[in-house]
């Protein structure tokens, strides 16, 4: 079972997946003796470039050992270095690496694989000792802070299968020389600072599974340029400012395409009803655009989807019938739509995550909702509705809940019934009936809005602004007035 909140990909194409992948392959490790000098020399010159390592985690290299016992060094024949892996892990900051990338790295010239991932603080240009390596096959530089432009030259990298410069500081145009990687089966490009347009050179890289450039300032219209593509599973170019519609020649991906993601764009115009041909969809995001029109009914082939996020674009009614087996994340919020009711299969989809229909025009008595599985919600979102009844019922069915949203309704219950797990950080139900005392629990949530209800009692120590308690009955205390001895 797989959870994917945030529409990530959760398929075996991604980073990490392939990246064991190809270390498997390659760790084959021959350690009957010590590894090449030039090898050490160029490793050594990395580590000096490094100024802070506070895991440690280079501390075994150190000259006179064989590095191809070194943490992250995998060495094959004739003992020479092949690959440099070091990970920092995101939640554990002492993991991070502190310095710049020494250009005496070409050293090691058998390198076939560079995987410097969530290290963090690697600052510095683009990493010119690339071009000073003829067998280097995989580059995966992600998370730091490398900036400044790609070289122009970046096509000469010709050799490379994969090439990630995900979640750095790039700026500038994309080079279109970077239609001559030819070899290329990932250009992940996505979490930086890139400006100017989409470069349609990237037709020439047929071999394309995985392509994101998301999260970047790339403008202007997705060029017409997919049905060079026959392998493409994975297409990411959400939260950028390109326009216009989306482009006909994305038909030609629809037999293996499991992830299309262009929320956040300025795209405009009708969603196309060819996307109900997409029978491999894991995830659509469509999200925060400008599109209109209805929902095509083709939807209803999406049989396969479990992520599907239209929010927040101008769609309309009828929303077609889906004949999913299981949804994982659904956002339908903020269009103008008018379901009347939490659609039949969300309620029986046995593995949801995430359900988010604000204003949906929801008119229903939330104590009959009886949805098939409730176990595993984080984020639910039904605000701005005509919702009545009392959610306390479905959420002290969950345990994982890190989000409750179900402002401008009328829903009617006390507070203090409600079970608030360790997991719940945000809760927004103002202007509704709810009524009783505020709990004690709510000091550990990073956002609450309880206004306009008819809440009544003193406050317990909390964090919170005035707002998150105005307009209710009788409540009291910090940051409201003192309490009446």
């Amino acid at each position: 079972m797989k959870k994917n909140n945030h529409l990530s990909p959760s398929l075996p194409w991604t980073t990490p997946f392939i990246i064991l992948s190809i270390l498997t392959v390659h760790s084959i490790k021959i350690t009957s003796a010590a590894c090449h000098v030039d090898d050490e020399k160029g490793l050594l010159a990395f580590k000096s470039g490094i100024t802070q390592d506070p895991s440690g985690m280079l501390s075994l290299w150190k000259s006179g050992t064989d590095c191809c016992n070194w943490a992250g060094i995998n060495c094959r024949e004739n003992n020479r270095v092949t690959t440099i892996s070091l990970y920092g892990q995101v939640d554990k900051p002492d993991s991070y690496l502190t310095g710049t990338i020494s250009s005496s790295l070409v050293k090691v010239q058998n390198l076939d694989g560079i995987y410097f991932v969530n290290l963090r603080n690697i600052s510095g240009p683009f990493p010119d000792l690339l071009f000073g390596l003829p067998k280097l096959l995989y580059v995966y530089i992600e998370n730091s802070k490398l900036s400044g432009p790609l070289p122009v030259n970046i096509g000469k990298l010709k050799q490379l299968g994969a090439l990630s410069l995900e979640g750095n500081r790039f700026t500038g145009s994309i080079p279109s020389s970077i239609s001559e990687l030819t070899q290329l089966t990932q250009l992940v490009l996505g979490k930086n600072e890139f400006s100017g347009h989409f470069p349609a050179g990237i037709k020439q890289i047929r071999n394309l599974s995985y392509l994101s450039l998301e999260q970047n300032k790339l403008m202007g219209t997705i060029p017409d340029i997919f049905k060079s593509f026959t392998d493409l599973r994975i297409l990411r170019l959400s939260h950028n400012e390109f326009s216009g519609k989306i482009p006909e020649s994305i038909l030609s991906l629809a037999p293996k395409l499991a992830y299309l993601e262009l929320g956040h764009n300025r795209l405009s115009g009708q969603i196309p009803s060819y996307l109900g041909k997409f029978k491999a969809l894991d995830t659509l995001d469509l999200s925060w655009n400008s599109f209109t029109g209805v929902v095509p009914k083709t939807f209803s082939n999406l049989t396969k989807i479990f992520n599907l996020d239209l929010s927040h674009n101008s769609l309309n009614d009828p929303f077609p019938q889906m004949n999913v087996k299981g949804i994982e994340s659904l956002d339908l919020s903020y269009n103008n739509f008018h379901l009347k009711e939490i659609p039949k299969w969300v309620t029986s989809s046995p593995i949801i995550y995430s359900l988010k229909l604000a204003k949906c025009g929801i008119k229903m008595n939330l104590d009959t909702w009886k949805p098939a599985e409730t176990y595993f919600y984080d984020y639910i979102d039904l605000s701005e509705n005509e919702i009545t009844g009392s959610p306390v019922d479905l959420l002290n069915r969950t345990d994982f809940l890190v989000e409750f949203k179900a402002a401008g309704n009328k829903l009617k219950f006390d507070l203090g019934k409600l079970r608030i797990v360790k997991t719940l950080k945000e809760l927004d139900i103002s202007r509704n009936l709810v009524y009783g005392k505020v709990p004690a629990a709510i000091t550990g949530f990073n956002k609450l809005n309880v206004s306009y209800n008819h809440l009544c009692g003193q406050l317990p120590k909390n964090k919170f602004p005035v707002s998150s308690f105005v307009g209710n009955d009788c409540l009291c205390g910090p940051p409201l007035s003192p309490c009446k001895l």
